[in-house]
């Protein structure tokens, strides 16, 4: 860095100058007199512009614009685009890989059994299923409201796997997702409440705004864990959004929490704002059996040899 000292008429200013990457020396900011405007500082391309775009791309932590410049560079002047064009192009490249990344970390996070989408879904399947409430659901818009989903039906119709694909739906729209069991999330908040940072636990729940909570009715729950469930969907009431899944209709929630008025609570409170689908007919997995018998070639009934 150099310094020149300027002598005027009310004394000596001092301006201080920075060598730029081509080890040229521009003059900086100085101090200005009364009245007068600091000069501006502009940045001026120097002559090895791939390390200054290096520099650069590193500070402001853009490794897609780091590895795109170039190649959209050459392409830019082969389709004659404008300056504006490969600027939003170079920064459209790198707001993509940010999402991507950002969509697989979410996605990580929210310990899906598998990746399971609602375009593998065969809906064929399900006739009875409301086609216009399931893609209202996966616009996601239903969690920035605090929003609930239901999904009840009997073992095998596909209700874990519309969970997860809503689920993905969700972290693509960049909401913090977490997914397990009802019966893992109820040893989850047993083991907090025993060790005494329930509360804590229920607050660091609110992070996530969708919890998928899978299978409620497989197990019935003893009179501690309906009541620790019972205080995880209270504390997500109007403040984040659940979406549950259940092979029991309300009417025998009772018998899933041992306890008829917690039943109704807790079924009061998810479906007052929530869309409830209801799944139909026979399992895919039994189906499937089903089929591979009828399938089975018989058996031959003539003479066995060997």
């Amino acid at each position: 860095m150099t310094r020149a000292t300027t002598r005027t008429a009310g004394g000596t200013a001092t301006t201080d100058g920075a060598p730029d990457a081509a080890g040229d020396t521009h003059p900086g900011n100085g101090v200005a007199g009364v009245g007068e405007a600091a000069p501006r500082r502009e940045y001026r391309p120097g002559r090895d512009l791939t390390a200054q775009m290096a520099y650069l791309t590193r500070v402001i932590k853009a490794p897609t614009i780091a590895a795109v410049w170039i190649d959209l560079a050459d392409q830019a002047r082969q389709e004659n685009w404008s300056h504006e064009e490969y600027l939003a192009t170079v920064l459209a490249r790198q707001v993509a890989a940010r999402e991507a990344n950002g969509t697989a970390i979410r996605t990580a996070g929210a310990h899906f059994p598998a990746v399971k989408t609602l375009e593998d879904f065969t809906l064929d399947h399900q006739p009875s299923l409301r086609r216009d409430v399931l893609a209202h659901l996966a616009t996601c818009t239903f969690i920035p409201t605090a929003g609930n989903a239901i999904l009840l039906g009997p073992p095998g119709v596909g209700k874990t796997h519309l969970a997860i694909g809503l689920g993905i739906k969700a972290v693509q729209a960049g909401h913090p997702v977490l997914f397990d069991t009802a019966t893992s999330w109820v040893t989850r908040l047993r083991t907090a409440h025993e060790q005494g940072r329930l509360p804590g636990e229920l607050r660091r729940l609110r992070r996530y705004r969708l919890l998928i909570i899978d299978e409620i009715g497989y197990i019935p729950f003893d009179a501690l864990a309906a009541n620790l469930f019972f205080q995880l969907i209270s504390s997500r009431y109007e403040q984040g959004s659940v979406l549950a899944t259940s092979n029991m209709p309300f009417s025998r929630w009772g018998e899933i929490f041992g306890d008829d008025v917690v039943a109704a609570a807790m079924i009061d409170r998810l479906v007052h704002h929530a869309e409830v689908l209801t799944l139909t007919g026979d399992s895919y997995r039994t189906r499937n059996r089903r089929d591979l018998i009828t399938k089975t070639p018989a058996e031959p009934t003539g003479p066995r040899t060997g």
